[in-house]
C-alpha cells in the first residue's frame, strides 16, 4: 500500500517526514526515495550539515556587525550555499542576538529541502510557503520587527518591487545586503576548495580529451563535443552561473585560428565564434589548420563549485613569434601570482601585469583589441563564474587567505589568440595551483 507524504513539524529546527517517502497523486500514484539523489557510485553529494552551521553562523554574526534585523533570500545561488539546497523556497536569517531562527519556507520540494538540508540535523527550520499576502504577518510572527534586507543586485527590480509591497506595512524599505553575501563567500572553507579542485582534476581529464580528439581538419565543435562529454559522465549539472546580468558562458570555448580574434558579448579576453547568433561564444564549425593556434578555454562545475583553465594547442609546430607570446603571457600570469602571494591588492596585481604587458609591446592585444579589450587579468570563482575579488583596478584589497583566483593573461591579433589560465587559492605558503598546473602542458601539438 502507498502511503501520503505526511508531514510533521515540531517547534525548533526538526523537520519529519514519515517513511516511506511516496506521494499519493490525484492521477494515479508516484513512488520514490532518496537513494536516487546521489551522486557517480551512488556518493552522497549533499553539503555538509556542518559547512551549513558555519556559514549560516557567518552570516548571522555579520547582520549584527551592520546593524540589520534579518534577510530574505530567494537566490538559488545564495540558498544552495546556506541551506545545501535550491528548491523553490524563500530563507529568512535573522542577526545574532535576534529571536529569529534560521528558517526555509519551500514552494517544491520540501521534503527534498528536508533531505538536502541534513534531515533531522537540519541547521535551518523549514515550513512551507506562506502565501504572498500572508508574508508581512509571517515574518512578524517568527521575530521580524524591522524588513528583511534582500539582496538588490541579485532580484529583479519587478520582483523587489513585489516583495517591498507584501511587507510595507513594516513602514520602512529593506535594506540591499548583497555586498554582504558576497563578502562572505570570497573565503573559501577547506570543503570548498576540495570541491574546486576536484573540478579542476576533471578538468584536466576535459584537456586530455581534446588532446586525443583533436586534431587537422576537426572542428572546434568537435572537439568540444569531447570535452563536454567527460564533464557530463563526471557530474556537470548542465549550468554554469554567473552574477553579472545578462551574462552566459559556455562550458568549452574553443578558438582556432582567426576565431581568437572575433568578438563576443562576453566580458573576457576571448569569447569565439560560437555556433549561431543567440549562441555567439565558444565553439564553432572552424576547423583546425596547420600551425596556427588553438585556444582552448575550459570550465568544469563540480557539485556547483567552478574551475577554470586555458591551454594551447596546434597541429604542427607553432611559428616562434606565436610561441614568444605564450611565454610572455606565462610571464605575466607569474607576475600577477607572486603580487597576489605577498599580500598586495588586487588592483597593484593589475598594474603590475597591465604595466608588463604593455612593455611587451602589448598595449593593444592584452586581454583584447580595441575597442573590446576586457579591463581584468582575473577573477575569483566559486558558485559562480564570475565572483570577486578581481585583478583589475578598484578592488584595492588582498585576496585573501582561502579566497581563489583564475589567473588568465591573453593576448588576441585579428590571425589568433594564445595564452594562459589556471585556477589559484592563496594559502599561508603561497598560491596553490587548483587546476592542471604542470600536470598539462601549457602548448600541445597534434
Amino acid at each position: 500500500m502507498i502511503m501520503p507524504l505526511a508531514v510533521v513539524y515540531v517547534k525548533r529546527k526538526k523537520f519529519v517526514s514519515k517513511i516511506p517517502f511516496t506521494y499519493a497523486g490525484t492521477k494515479g500514484t508516484m513512488g520514490w526515495d532518496f537513494s536516487d539523489l546521489t551522486g557517480p557510485k551512488e556518493e552522497d553529494w549533499r553539503v555538509p550539515v556542518s559547512e551549513l552551521e558555519h556559514r549560516q553562523s557567518r552570516l548571522s554574526s555579520r547582520l549584527a556587525v551592520e546593524g540589520i534585523e534579518s534577510v530574505f533570500i530567494e537566490d538559488p545561488v545564495e540558498l544552495y550555499w546556506l541551506t545545501g539546497s535550491r528548491q523553490n523556497s524563500a530563507l529568512i536569517i535573522g542577526a545574532e542576538g535576534s529571536e529569529i531562527e534560521s528558517s526555509l519556507w519551500v514552494r517544491r520540494s520540501i521534503s527534498r529541502a528536508r533531505f538536502e538540508g541534513g534531515e533531522d540535523d537540519c541547521p535551518h527550520i523549514i515550513d512551507k510557503h506562506p502565501r504572498m499576502g500572508d508574508l508581512s504577518q509571517k515574518l512578524k510572527k517568527i521575530g521580524c520587527i524591522d524588513p528583511p534586507a534582500m539582496l538588490a543586485e541579485k532580484v529583479p527590480h519587478g520582483r523587489w518591487s513585489f516583495i517591498s509591497s507584501k511587507i510595507a506595512n513594516f513602514g520602512k524599505a529593506p535594506s540591499d545586503c548583497t555586498r554582504i553575501m558576497f563578502d562572505l563567500r570570497e573565503r573559501k572553507s577547506d570543503w570548498e576548495l576540495e570541491m574546486i579542485r576536484k573540478s579542476g582534476q576533471i578538468n584536466l581529464s576535459m584537456f586530455e580529451a581534446i588532446r586525443e580528439s583533436g586534431g587537422l581538419g576537426k572542428t572546434e565543435l568537435e572537439m568540444a563535443g569531447a570535452a563536454d562529454q567527460v564533464s557530463r559522465e563526471m557530474g556537470f549539472g548542465g549550468r554554469i552561473r554567473m552574477r553579472k546580468w545578462p551574462m552566459d558562458c559556455d562550458r568549452v570555448v574553443i578558438a582556432s585560428g582567426r576565431s581568437g580574434g572575433v568578438p563576443s558579448y562576453f566580458d573576457s579576453a576571448v569569447g569565439g565564434r560560437g555556433s549561431s547568433p543567440i549562441s555567439s561564444l565558444g565553439a564553432g564549425f572552424s576547423k583546425v589548420k596547420e600551425a596556427e593556434p588553438v585556444l582552448v578555454d575550459i570550465v568544469h562545475v563540480h557539485r556547483g563549485y567552478v574551475s577554470d583553465c586555458t591551454r594551447m594547442f596546434c597541429h604542427g609546430s607553432l611559428p616562434r613569434q606565436w610561441e614568444n607570446r605564450l611565454d610572455e603571457m606565462v610571464e605575466v600570469a607569474g607576475i600577477v601570482r607572486g603580487t597576489l602571494a605577498k599580500g598586495q591588492s588586487c588592483s597593484q596585481a593589475w598594474e603590475k601585469g597591465r604595466r608588463e604587458s604593455e612593455e611587451m609591446g602589448y598595449s593593444n592585444n592584452i586581454m583584447g583589441m580595441p575597442p573590446n579589450q576586457a579591463s581584468f587579468l582575473g577573477h575569483s570563482v566559486g558558485l559562480e563564474l564570475d565572483e570577486t575579488p578581481v585583478v583589475a583596478k578598484g578592488f584595492e584589497k588582498p585576496l585573501e587567505i582561502g579566497s581563489t583566483m583564475a589567473i588568465e593573461p591573453k593576448v588576441v591579433f585579428e590571425d589568433g589568440a594564445i595564452g594562459i589560465e589556471d585556477t589559484w587559492v592563496r594559502s599561508r605558503e603561497g598560491m596553490e595551483c587548483l587546476t592542471a598546473g604542470n600536470a598539462f602542458p601549457k602548448l600541445t601539438e597534434w
